[in-house]
């Protein structure tokens, strides 16, 4: 069986001490770095399966990190912020995280999130895979190979991102809100932040090149939450 490996980036090692035996304590290898350097190097040379990143990193600040990930891969990523950093988690969801957990966080709440996300990134056993893509109109959604295709062709997506879209795409018409999505794709355990789902939402429509104001595939409903427009019959 596949032992997956997580790259642990943080500056302190006290934590990075605290993260590794909990992740390890639930199977995972570690790879551990203290700095953004370090940590995209040992992306490129060591091919993780999960990344758990600091944003305040030296050398290179966690986001940034992020973002030159984004430009070659979508390894899952989960962000580690303090308190006080909500622009920085808002800003690393946008540029591609697909969790984020607040400092001071509980080393076994981190290790559940890491599981969660690599369960969701598996691909979908072969049985599973001729009945279950979802089209609506032009778009195309693949659980099985976990790929997006629109009008224009193939769309990248996050892993986050694509589960999010999935979940809109089961319930064609139907408006979802933030916290059915939260259980759906986050799970009934989450405890963070309702704004997330709007964080991915705009992320998703810049990858299907969905314009909010005029959309053709995800509608907002205002005060409520989110639908995947139907297409026209026939």
């Amino acid at each position: 069986m596949h032992q997956p490996t997580v790259l642990v980036v943080d500056d302190e090692p006290k934590i990075r001490d605290i993260v590794r035996r909990y992740l390890e304590a639930d199977g995972f290898a570690v790879i551990e770095q203290g700095d953004g350097p370090g940590a995209l190097s040992a992306a490129r040379e060591q091919r993780p399966d999960l990344v758990v990143l600091d944003v305040m990193l030296p050398g290179l600040d966690g986001v940034e990190v992020l973002r030159r990930l984004r430009e070659t891969s979508q390894i899952p990523v989960i962000l580690l912020t303090a308190r006080d950093e909500e622009v920085d988690k808002l800003i690393g969801l946008a540029v591609g995280a697909d969790d984020y957990v607040t400092k001071p966080f509980s080393g076994r709440e981190l290790a559940a999130r890491a599981r969660v996300i690599l369960r969701r990134v598996a691909p979908a056993p072969p049985e599973a895979a001729a009945s279950a893509t979802v089209s609506h109109g032009a778009l195309t959604i693949d659980p099985a190979r976990r790929e997006v295709t629109t009008a224009h062709g193939p769309a990248t997506v996050t892993a986050l991102d694509f589960d999010l879209l999935l979940t809109l795409a089961r319930h064609p018409g139907l408006v979802l809100t933030r916290r059915q999505l939260l259980q759906s794709v986050w799970g009934a355990d989450y405890y963070g932040d309702e704004r997330v789902v709007d964080v991915h939402i705009r992320t998703l429509r810049k990858a299907l090149g969905d314009d909010a104001t005029d959309p053709v595939y995800i509608e907002t409903v205002r005060s409520i939450g989110y639908r995947l427009i139907a297409p026209p019959p026939g």
